[in-house]
């Protein structure tokens, strides 16, 4: 459309001397320099710049500072900037987590939380389970465990790792980390089942019999699980307070907003910091060639599933949901996707995801405060993918044919199981374990997974926090869909209202003036009232 010479962003402009002063000035702010629109570009986008300039200075430095030979104690000295990056980032999850849901569940009336909710559990189900056939298939499509069963775990100098918990305990303490029984002791601890054996009497020979008892530890490590669980019904429990509430809900409020400013100061060290986390662990990388030949097909299953679900099935999703460029939306998130790429934890990466995606992508603070941190907790479509490629890698590793039966064990497991996984570095690697003692193979293979559990955790964590902000974009369309809706419902009815007093005021009108001179209800009793000039006049009353 051509703007007519007198028209500001569609609006008309008297003429005037003053007038043409001012199209004049915004004529020659269209017209910016080359230079300008680059500096332009250039302050937009400085926080993406930096932290995608700090992975790859990282890679170099790691290469550069390798040849050195540094010792143990070194290599902890130079990782040291790296470390104080994610201290900072775990410092403020707990802080975020529960005022951002406390104050978005408040937000929310009961009725639209609900619906939210729902779509948010079935988006978060169906995802997960779509990614879990992703890695099932591919792990058969690819095998990577098919002859690498003299795959020697010795010889890639790997510590085993023993794991003895029962498949129904592992679900247990998941269910009784969504109630915490101490709130304080959750923000640092959480449940775990441990076993000692308890002396059960003799047999015929007079020795000694013993029977595994589970009983109850706390480990360390954020119950973040039942933090989020808590910090929801509490929210909706203030809303349900009304007026007593608002009190709470606003310093809620506050203190979330407080966060976000804490966590836009920390988004200025995550260059640096992002730059010594790569640094350090290409440092500390022993022979990288030895465990790519040898897992090399276990680690492109992998990733290849991430890529797949990542860059087509997600992107498709929210396509379908929203009829939107998902790489338009996704495009503003290249700072938390650059972060989850460097820390490998979906819970670190939080803070800048919930500030980008409100920021650069506009999506209402209500819903992004309310999904993000339940999906940083629940939804881990990598880690399924992983998770699913480990346990046939395994099985093919130990020439063992998987069923119809175990096959469906494994998507089951693993959907259900990622639920449960720590937002964590190598997070996902204890629940390889649960999938294994569900389908019955050993679990001293684990060590292959993590020894190369820093390259593909990378592409998980990635993943991981896609589905959460593509999930967060879904909702934010439905929620404006039906805020549209319900705004059309009360224009209508209020067209209505208009309609049904306009035809009642021609009804009065018509009655009055169809009334024959002379004629008159028996009801109605005509008086002669005089004015104040003195004529009579006479009013209709009704008896």
């Amino acid at each position: 459309m051509v703007k007519s010479k007198g028209e500001i962003n569609g609006h008309a402009m008297p003429h005037s001397a003053s007038t043409d002063q001012i199209l004049d000035r915004h004529r020659t702010s269209e017209q910016k320099s080359f230079g300008q629109k680059l500096r332009g570009f250039l302050r937009r986008n400085l926080m993406v710049i930096l932290t995608v300039s700090g992975v790859l200075v990282g890679v170099g430095l790691g290469m550069m500072v390798r040849k050195m030979n540094l010792t143990r104690a070194q290599m902890t000295y130079f990782a040291f900037p790296g470390e104080m990056l994610l201290r900072m980032l775990k410092m403020i999850i707990l802080p975020l987590v529960v005022c951002s849901l406390v104050s978005g569940a408040a937000s929310l009336d009961t009725r639209s939380l609900g619906k939210l909710g729902g779509i948010a559990v079935g988006y978060f189900l169906g995802t997960t389970l779509i990614a879990s056939c992703i890695g099932v298939s591919l792990a058969f499509i690819i095998k990577p465990g098919v002859g690498a069963g003299a795959l020697n775990t010795n010889s890639l100098a790997l510590e085993s790792i023993s794991n003895d918990k029962e498949t129904a305990d592992s679900f247990l303490d998941l269910a009784r980390n969504l109630f915490p029984a101490n709130l304080v002791a959750a923000a640092f601890r959480s449940y775990a089942t441990d076993y000692k054996m308890v002396a059960t009497g003799n047999d015929t020979n007079g020795t000694a019999l013993y029977q595994k008892v589970p009983i109850g530890t706390d480990t360390d490590g954020m119950n973040i699980l039942g933090l989020v669980l808590f910090a929801m019904v509490f929210g909706v429990a203030l809303r349900k307070l009304g007026p007593e509430g608002e009190e709470l809900i606003r310093f809620f409020n506050a203190f979330n907003e407080a966060t976000m400013v804490l966590v836009s100061w920390i988004m200025w060290y995550v260059p640096l910091g992002i730059m010594f986390l790569v640094g350090s662990k290409i440092v500390e990388m022993e022979d990288v060639v030895l465990l790519v030949t040898s897992l090399g097909k276990y680690i492109f299953a992998s990733i290849l599933g991430h890529i797949i679900h990542g860059g087509v099935v997600l992107p498709l999703i929210y396509f379908a949901f929203t009829r939107k460029n998902p790489f338009t939306f996704l495009s503003g998130l290249i700072t938390p996707f650059t972060t989850a790429f460097a820390t490998c934890s979906s819970s670190a990466t939080l803070p800048s995801m919930i500030k980008c995606v409100e920021e650069n992508n506009g999506v209402d603070k209500r819903i992004s405060r309310f999904i993000l941190p339940i999906g940083a907790t629940v939804n881990m479509d990598g880690a399924a993918i992983f998770q699913c490629v480990a346990a046939v890698f395994i099985a093919q590793l130990n020439n063992h044919e998987l069923n119809a039966g175990q096959i469906f064990t494994i998507l089951v497991t693993a959907t259900a199981s990622s639920v449960g996984a720590a937002g964590i570095p190598a997070g996902g690697i204890i629940t390889i374990a649960i999938i294994l003692e569900a389908i019955g193979l050993p679990t001293n293979d684990l060590s292959l997974m993590l020894a190369v559990d820093w390259i593909v955790d990378r592409t998980t964590t990635v993943v991981n926090v896609e589905g959460d902000a593509l999930g967060a974009g879904i909702l934010h369309h439905i929620n404006q869909q039906e805020m549209k809706k319900k705004k059309q419902q009360e224009a209508e009815l209020e067209e209505d209202k208009e309609e049904e007093a306009e035809e009642l005021l021609e009804v009065r009108v018509e009655v009055v003036a169809n009334r024959a001179e002379g004629e008159s209800s028996p009801l109605v009793r005509h008086q002669a009232v005089r004015t104040p000039e003195g004529t009579p006049e006479a009013i209709e009353s009704m008896l």
